[in-house]
């Protein structure tokens, strides 16, 4: 149950940007900036960042989501479940698996990003903008994941949300829809 007042038919983060919408804007136009805008990373690539660093905080909601789109975006499901089980195994190329695992060490602070593990980055082909987008977005989810957590939102009714969640992340990026979200509600 949620710690404030939130629309019931609004679980997760939705729910809370729409609660307060002057400060949800920043964060979505940079998340929008972040996950959706050019990059030499693909949309697929970010959403696995976003994915892993939601996964490492243990974000139920923010881990579901972000591997729905991760998962609509490659159009497969196994690669999200091989970079949350073993990076290292994962089937991505060597310049996503250093990047992952920059994410994972944003993760637990940001200390903890070593110089051996950008010269891996590099090594691996990753440019400078890859790098400092990777510890962006992983920083940003960070703050995500204990929004939602520390607001205690709530989980959807059913996995149907995160699959209609993921096709609004996919076709409209991180901006509000611009009809609201209404129609989301249960008659």
């Amino acid at each position: 149950m949620p710690y404030i007042p939130l629309e019931d038919h609004l679980p997760g983060i939705t729910g809370l940007l729409e609660y307060r919408q002057d400060s949800a804007h920043p964060i979505r136009e940079l998340t929008q900036i972040l996950l959706r805008g050019p990059s030499a990373l693909s949309e697929a690539e970010r959403e696995l960042i976003a994915t892993i660093v939601s996964h490492s905080n243990e974000c139920t909601f923010c881990t579901t989501a972000h591997t729905a789109a991760a998962d609509k975006l490659l159009g497969e499901g196994q690669t999200t479940q091989a970079i949350k089980n073993d990076i290292e195994l994962a089937p991505v190329n060597d310049k996503i698996k250093a990047l992952l695992i920059i994410a994972k060490q944003v993760q637990q602070s940001g200390k903890m990003v070593t110089s051996s593990s950008i010269k891996r980055a590099k090594n691996a082909g990753a440019t400078d903008i890859e790098i400092h987008d990777t510890v962006l977005i992983a920083a940003l989810f960070c703050l995500y994941n204990r929004y939602v957590d520390g607001m205690s939102t709530r989980l959807p009714d059913s996995n149907e949300y995160y699959q209609n969640l993921a096709e609004r992340l996919v076709t409209n990026g991180y901006n509000r829809l611009p009809q609201g979200y209404d129609h989301l509600k249960k008659p």
